[in-house]
């Protein structure tokens, strides 16, 4: 009787064994994938939050709008303005490589633009590398051309006579050519003077009639006050006022601006017009 009752208590201590090896193992695996879940809702809440953290700022931003000129509200406003102080005289411009590359059909639609003065040369061997598109696109578009050479009193005379009118050809001019006198080069008023005057009659030689001569008002009263009373000028003065010379001397033309507008050119561009009774039939060039 004693073998049985001891297989029986075995067999019951073996069942208890695998009884709690089951229950201790099972609370493991619940712990991990309990902590698992938590881990990734924790992660979820936090993606919310970050979300609804971005969604809230991107409401609350202020919007900045740009300041509207309120020019753009007048019907009448035209930010390329043909003539900048009255559109009651005959306007023109001069141009040189500065203005890039022109669009001469749309200039030469504009009615107030009746004529326009090229750079041609400067000195005794510069040429500006727009002269010849520029003259000839100028003469296709139906405005009056007129060259000029901007002076500079130290380069021997010759040499600049001869630059100037192997580009400057009589038969392609509308205009009497221009001379630019904007600096005295280092030389003494008298020096300057003498030799101005010289260069201008050398150019009346070639062509036959006195050229017009370009300067600043100020620049005019300083140094050349009753030196040029036998020639037409052309006085830049950038106000609105109409310039009035020191000795009072009669000007043909006023370059009132040097950033005017104009459909067809791409940036500033200098624009003239004439004074008083003056007008182009002045200015225009003999073919003899």
């Amino acid at each position: 009787m004693k073998r049985p009752y001891l297989f029986y208590i075995f067999i019951l201590l073996i069942a208890v064994l695998i009884t709690g090896d089951a229950m201790g193992a099972k609370p493991k695996k619940q712990r991990r994938t309990r902590a698992k879940t938590t881990k990734v809702v924790k992660k979820k809440t936090k993606a919310k939050t970050k979300s609804k953290t971005k969604a809230r700022t991107k409401v609350v931003r202020p919007v900045v709008q740009a300041a509207r000129d309120p020019r753009l509200d007048d019907p009448d406003y035209n930010p390329f303005l043909q003539c900048e102080d009255t559109c009651n005289h005959v306007h023109g411009i001069d141009l040189s490589r500065y203005q890039g590359d022109v669009f001469w059909e749309t200039v030469g639609d504009n009615a107030k633009m009746a004529y326009v003065y090229l750079k041609a040369t400067e000195g005794g061997d510069r040429i500006d590398p727009k002269f010849e598109r520029n003259i000839n696109l100028a003469h296709r578009y139906g405005l009056k051309v007129g060259s000029y050479h901007f002076f500079r009193p130290k380069t021997p005379l010759q040499k600049q006579l001869e630059n100037f009118t192997t580009q400057c050809l009589s038969g392609e001019q509308d205009l009497i050519p221009m001379i630019d006198v904007e600096t005295l080069g280092g030389l003494e008023v008298d020096q300057f003077c003498d030799s101005l005057l010289t260069f201008l009659r050398m150019v009346e030689h070639h062509y036959r009639q006195k050229p017009l001569v370009y300067t600043f008002r100020n620049f005019y009263n300083w140094h050349l006050v009753g030196k040029l009373d036998d020639y037409q000028l052309m006085i830049a003065l950038y106000l609105d006022e109409e310039p009035v010379l020191a000795d009072e001397r009669d000007i043909t033309m006023w370059q009132y601006t040097g950033k005017g507008r104009i459909v067809g050119i791409n940036g500033y561009v200098d624009k003239s017009r004439f004074l008083g009774r003056h007008g182009l039939r002045e200015i225009r060039f003999r073919h003899h």
